[in-house]
Order: structure tokens, then sequence, then C-alpha cells
């Protein structure tokens, strides 16, 4: 195993190059900059810019250099310094405008994992052992609910009942008192609080979406030889239950670790809006908007590194859980 991991790590190097020159193009290939958007803009609202201004900007933000010098500067920036470049939007270091947002992106999003799987597996094993029972039926007719109806949707409705019949508000990571302010036990207290609205609305999808595929993959395991061999010979019905056909269902689940990594960044962009969180993915969909380079690309490349990551860490488990599985060379 440790030969395995060894050898993937070393295939990282070349292929992360790749995706930072990927990452970066992609952002670039779009007609125009983040400067030509905002003279537009300028011009639009009645205002003008002189050439020599313009001149100075680009050569501030570093737009009157060519495709491969840029990159090859932001890439060494992100080696050498940790730096990945200034947003142009905010006026800002790209880590700096990060920061705090992908620090509460990623606990809402550990937060959602964890409901996803504390609810989903236990239900999807319970369906698929009671199977066409009335409570099959009954988390079937949800499951499918759960899948059809999109997240922001849901929000939508919640944030409607709460105000139109509780007069309460649910939008927002934080009530109005701690928005800006600093880091404290009440503020920690506060949010966790109110952050049970996103937590159920962004994990609606995933929870129906689990409950199927461990219901149905339980249920071709339950079908197979094994089972009913080990059933004959008397082992008792939950341990063979959790021994065998749970530990090899789970394994399609395991495997989708690898998404689940670059979601604790991105985040729901829509929910975060609708809900007014103070998460990523609003700012992600603002930078690719106006094109801000730096930002956009960052995030992108960060997406990309974490997919990757979290497919080497998927690998990893399934030869834990599953003995079948073997990486090593024989």
């Amino acid at each position: 195993m440790l030969g395995y991991i060894a050898r993937r790590l070393l295939q990282l190097i070349p292929l992360l190059i790749m995706i930072s020159f990927l990452s970066f193009l992609i952002i670039d290939l779009p007609p125009g900059d983040y400067l030509s958007t905002h003279i537009v803009q300028l011009q639009q609202s009645g205002g003008d810019i002189a050439e020599e201004q313009i001149a100075r900007l680009k050569a501030r933000y570093g737009l009157d250099r060519p495709f491969h010098q840029r990159y090859f500067l932001w890439i060494w920036r992100i080696v050498s310094q940790g730096d990945f470049g200034r947003s142009f939007q905010w006026n800002a270091p790209v880590a700096e405008v990060m920061g705090e947002r992908l620090a509460l992106t990623m606990v809402i999003s550990i937060c959602t994992m964890i409901f996803v799987w504390v609810v989903a597996v236990p239900i999807g094993v319970f369906s698929a052992t009671r199977q066409y029972s009335v409570f099959d039926y009954v988390f079937t007719f949800f499951g499918f609910l759960g899948l059809a109806v999109p997240n922001f949707l849901l929000a939508l409705v919640l944030m409607y009942i709460s105000y139109a019949h509780f007069g309460v508000s649910i939008t927002g990571l934080f009530s109005q008192e701690y928005v800006d302010a600093a880091w404290s036990l009440g503020r920690v207290i506060n949010m966790m609080q109110r952050i049970w609205v996103p937590v159920v609305v962004v994990g609606t999808a995933g929870t129906a979406g689990i409950i199927r595929v461990m219901r149905g993959c339980l249920l071709d395991e339950l079908r197979k030889q094994y089972v009913v061999t080990a059933r004959a010979k008397g082992l008792t019905e939950s341990r063979l239950l959790f021994k065998y056909p749970v530990r090899i269902a789970i394994n399609p689940l395991i495997s989708t670790v690898g998404w689940l990594l670059p979601g604790i960044v991105s985040g729901e962009a829509i929910v975060s809006i609708v809900l007014n969180l103070p998460t990523t993915g609003p700012i992600l969909l603002r930078a690719l908007q106006v094109q801000d380079m730096y930002l956009a690309a960052s995030f992108v490349l960060l997406l990309s590194v974490l997919t990757v990551i979290g497919t080497l860490i998927s690998d990893i488990l399934l030869a834990y859980v599953d003995p079948r599985i073997r990486y090593e060379r024989g």
C-alpha cells in the first residue's frame, strides 16, 4: 500500500502542472479581461478614462504581458511564496479574499457531509432489508422528491414559511449583531444555531441520492450466493448484514469522496446567494462574470487539486474497507 501511495504522489506532480496550466488557460480564453469590462461599465455610466490611465492599470495588473509570462509568474509565486495573485475586483490578495469565506464554506460542507451520511446510510440499509414495505415506499417517495426539488427552491420555501408564519428570517449565517463582529464564543454559538438551515437545504439532494445508491447496491449483495450460504449456516442476521454486504455495498459511496472535497470549496453557489451565506460560491461566480483572472484561476486550480487528492483518499479507503481490493503489484 505504501508503494502504491508513493507512486500516486509522484504521478501528481506532472498532473498538477497540467491542471494549473489548463486552469489559467480556461480563465484567459474568453475575449477581453477585467480591465476592458471595467472600462465598458464606466462608459455606460457616463464616465471616461484616459489612454494613459488604461496603460498604467494594465501594467499594474500585469495585463500588458503575454499569456505565458503571466502564467509562469503566477505559478512561481504560488510555489515560492504561497501568493495566488491579487484580485482585481476586490483590490486585495486572493488569499485574503478567500480567507474567512473558505473556512465558513468548509464548516458548512463538512457538517452537510456528516448529516448526509448519518441520515442516508441507515435509511438505505433499512429500505433494502425491508424491500416493498410501507417504510420502503415512504423513503423512496421522499428520496425521489429530494432529487427532484432544486436546493434553491427548497431554500425559498423555507424562507417563506419561517418569515410568513413565525416572523423569523433564516437568511445569513449570523445574526445582525454578529455579522461584522470579531470571532468569539458567542459568534461561534450563533453560527451553530443558524447553520442547520444551509445544512438541511444543501444536504437534501445528497441524502436522497445516497439513499437510492445504498439501497440498490445492498439489494444486489443480499441476493448473492455467499449471503444465502452464510444465512444457511446460522449466522445471525445483524452480523451477516454488517460484516459482508454493507461493507461491499458502501464501496460506491466511498468512491465519491473525490467529489466531496471540491464541494467543500465551491459550495452551493445559488443556495448561498438565496440564503445570503458568506461562502466562496458567490465569490467564484462573480469572479467568472467579471473575469477576475487570478481569483477565478485560483479557485479552479484549488477545486482541481482537491478532486485529485479526494480520488487518492477514495482509493486508499476502498482498499481499507474492501479486502478484495489490492493496489500492490502481484
